[in-house]
């Protein structure tokens, strides 16, 4: 394709939206005219579908569950009064405690003022906020915040190190819906033990964010904690960054909560145009669908070129695959859906694996991630009339031209900077464009049967140790693992069995392995 058509191409593809000076370049993607018309039919109905949910259609059925995430940010757009006034009472509730806090009116027992947010929480009820932290809050923060988001001792112990000079002025945020996900009960746990063992009073800075009477929301309230917000049962966890899991702990750091959904109000706007040309999201969506095939046959490689858009492809990592990746279709059809997601950032990946995005396997396709302005003030020449700032656009042109010159699809995205409105609006465009996709694909976005797969296997692995613990207890004799595993009649678990006693004798929890290691089946297992 000449450099002509290449910018008539370009000119024709390009979407603008003036409001929020931001772009979207699908140019670079290899789909002609007749094949999006051949499109058509199946976006006319993803266009449907998306009117649906938006009005208060179930969603997700094995749950009997709407999914109302579009409605945070315009209440007036929610399907029944109760719902609206849900939302603006939690949004008002929210700013009203945050004020509270940064002005002392809440303050912790034994200082003036709260300094640090520990945030408490795994998937959705992590990686937002913990991509809206890394992303929005400025240098100066009010409140400095740190995050659980694992089930990992050192990891936690790490977190706590760095705050145990300022535990006492630490606001704790335990964000779980149901109040059971393993995950965060440990971290809550962990951090409820390093507060007693300072002698200091967990409740009295303890924030709860869960479903209204939950296991959690009773413990809050039983114990006295400071507050609680509601998480509603029509947001999922991974479109959940603008409910009260994320709107807290961005509000106590100084991020402007209401520009973030301004931002995604007003996209929510320009993505419901039952349009394809004239319709951010669709264009993504389209994309996807023919860069895979419509059956995820290439991955999706996201490449910010900013550090404060770091987090963002991990962010997306759970919106794309946990929405998209899939069994069986609507209809119950073994489809195996699914778009996998990575990226790092610009210009770094200049250096990383952008040499095998240009030469290597072309089972991807790229989505740069471009702002426009430079830093807030003024930037130093570097060379003659060149800036750090020019480098970055040099990098992401070339690296986005040597790409397509080998024939390595992308799309770009422009923004005019990194503030809250704008991540607002990124925010909601990948929602909207992986509702499309989902329809277009016939699978259920809303919904996450092999999560809980995960969930149930992890329990009856804990299920299996205390039934291996109990047994040698009984014995009362060193055992091998075939005894064992005969024993509590598990013969077929022996594997699991052993890798359950080598992580206790690690851990010296009361397990001794005598034997050679690395021949399973000679070792004695007995209790210390």
């Amino acid at each position: 394709m000449d450099a002509a058509t290449l910018w008539e191409r370009y000119q024709h593809w390009l979407y603008y939206h003036e409001e929020l000076n931001l772009y979207v370049d699908v140019s670079r993607m290899g789909f002609d005219t007749e094949w999006v018309d051949r499109m058509k039919p199946k976006f006319d109905k993803a266009f449907r579908d998306m009117a649906a949910l938006e009005s208060g259609a179930v969603a997700n059925p094995d749950e009997n569950r709407m999914v109302g995430h579009y409605w945070l940010r315009d209440p007036d757009l929610a399907p029944t009064p109760e719902i609206k006034d849900e939302i603006t009472d939690t949004l008002e509730q929210i700013e009203a405690f945050v004020a509270k806090v940064h002005t002392g009116k809440i303050s912790p027992p034994n200082a003036d003022r709260f300094t640090d947010i520990l945030s408490i929480g795994i998937g959705g009820s992590a990686l937002g906020p913990e991509f809206v932290a890394d992303a929005l809050a400025p240098q100066d923060a009010p409140l400095d915040i740190h995050f659980i988001d694992n089930t990992d001792p050192a990891g936690i112990d790490r977190v706590l190190h760095r705050l145990k000079d300022r535990l006492d002025r630490t606001l704790v945020i335990v964000i779980s819906k149901s109040g059971g996900t393993p995950e965060t009960r440990n971290g809550m746990l962990e951090v409820q033990h390093a507060f007693a063992q300072r002698h200091l009073d967990f409740a009295k800075q303890a924030v709860a964010i869960t479903g209204v009477d939950s296991k959690l929301d009773r413990i809050a309230k039983t114990e006295g904690w400071i507050t609680t917000f509601p998480m509603a049962d029509w947001v999922g966890g991974r479109t959940s960054e603008l409910s009260s899991v994320g709107l807290p702990a961005a509000a106590l750091q100084g991020i402007d909560i209401r520009a973030f959904l301004a931002g995604a109000k007003t996209m929510d706007a320009a993505t419901r145009i039952p349009d394809i040309a004239t319709n951010p999201a669709a264009l993504l969506a389209l994309s996807w669908y023919y860069a895979g095939n419509g059956k995820g046959e290439k991955d999706m490689v996201i490449l910010p070129y900013k550090d404060s858009l770091l987090l963002f492809s991990r962010y997306l990592q759970q919106l794309v695959m946990e929405s998209l990746g899939k069994e069986k279709d609507l209809d119950g059809n073994p489809v195996y859906q699914g778009i996998a997601v990575y990226g790092n950032k610009g210009s770094t990946d200049q250096h990383a694996y952008v040499q095998q995005l240009r030469e290597g396997i072309p089972n991807f396709f790229a989505t740069f991630i471009e702002v426009l302005e430079d830093r807030q003030g003024d930037s130093p020449d570097i060379d003659p009339s060149i800036t750090a700032g020019d480098y970055l656009s040099g990098f992401i042109q070339g690296t986005r031209q040597a790409l397509f010159e080998n024939n390595r699809a992308s799309i770009t995205i422009t923004v005019p900077r990194v503030d809250p409105h704008t991540v607002g609006a990124l925010i909601a465009l990948y929602e909207r464009a992986v509702g499309l996709y989902a329809s277009l694909v016939n699978v259920n976005a809303y919904h996450q049967p092999g999560v809980e797969a995960g969930k149930k296997a992890a329990a009856a692995v804990l299920e299996l140790q205390k039934k291996a613990i109990d047994a040698l207890h009984t014995a009362g004799r060193p055992m091998t693992l075939d005894d064992l595993a005969r024993e509590i009649d598990r013969p077929e678990d022996i594997e699991t069995i052993y890798k359950i006693l080598r992580h206790l004798h690690a851990n010296r929890r009361g397990i001794t392995l005598v034997g050679n290691p690395g021949r399973p089946k000679s070792l004695q297992v007995s209790i210390v």
